[in-house]
């Protein structure tokens, strides 16, 4: 029995949303893009007045650790430590393509165009520009079954799994993939983001088993390196 705070900032998506013993209570977030740095800190301070909370009324708080945007994920992640070093809070690491997953499990509309449900994967896509995707595979028990990744996608993408399975693709990557997957095997998804509140039965689960991260050294889960890119012009004369 837990009350959690969760931050999910790992894409274009800037979301808080407020869990009670597993059950969403409150959620704050848009889809505008990258409004992270203005509004991460707004929406957490407005659902903690709003529930006439403070930071050291919560059990813990969840973060979304990735994949994702290296941007994003380090303005979530800071707030989260600030905050947990603050209040004196457990953090709790919640895998954002799980997240992203998790709510799916229970949705009628798509259990109906599903042909054999427990046979079929999830496959979660994060855009990493061009035709690059970070992804992996879940079960419908929502447990990993192919590792986290970054997939450059092709007409060959999956094509063992998809002659064996069906394949749900959702996530803002997989719309650039359905032109380039073709498969009766392949469910397209639209709309689906990362969402805080896709993180809350997930951080009820390891607040209760205590799996808890080292406040001081944790680090979001960037899947590749940041790289710095050089202009190609530049403002100052070469002598």
């Amino acid at each position: 029995m837990a009350l959690l705070l969760h931050i999910e900032t790992s894409t274009a998506v800037c979301s808080v949303a407020l869990g009670k013993d597993g059950s969403l209570l409150a959620l704050k977030e848009t889809k505008e893009g990258m409004k992270h740095a203005s509004q991460l800190s707004v929406f957490i301070d407005e659902i903690l007045k709003e529930n006439n909370l403070t930071p050291k009324d919560l059990d813990g708080l969840a973060i979304s650790m990735g994949p994702g945007s290296y941007t994003g994920l380090r303005i979530g992640v800071s707030t989260a430590k600030g905050i947990c070093y603050g209040a004196n809070l457990p953090l709790i690491a919640i895998n954002t393509l799980q997240a992203m997953t998790k709510p799916l499990q229970e949705n009628a509309t798509l259990q109906a165009q599903v042909k054999n449900p427990s046979k079929a994967y999830y496959c979660p896509m994060i855009d990493a520009r061009r035709m690059e995707v970070y992804t992996a595979f879940f079960n419908q028990k929502i447990e990993l079954v192919k590792d986290i990744s970054a997939d450059i996608i092709d007409e060959n993408s999956y094509s063992k799994e998809l002659h064996e399975r069906e394949i749900i693709f959702f996530g803002d990557g997989s719309s650039k993939c359905k032109e380039v997957i073709k498969s009766k095997n392949g469910i397209f998804l639209d709309d689906v983001t990362p969402s805080a509140k896709g993180m809350i039965e997930l951080a009820e689960t390891k607040f209760q088993n205590q799996e808890f991260e080292d406040v001081a050294y944790f680090e979001p889960f960037y899947l590749k390196d940041f790289v710095a890119t050089t202009p190609k012009k530049n403002i100052f004369n070469r002598i």
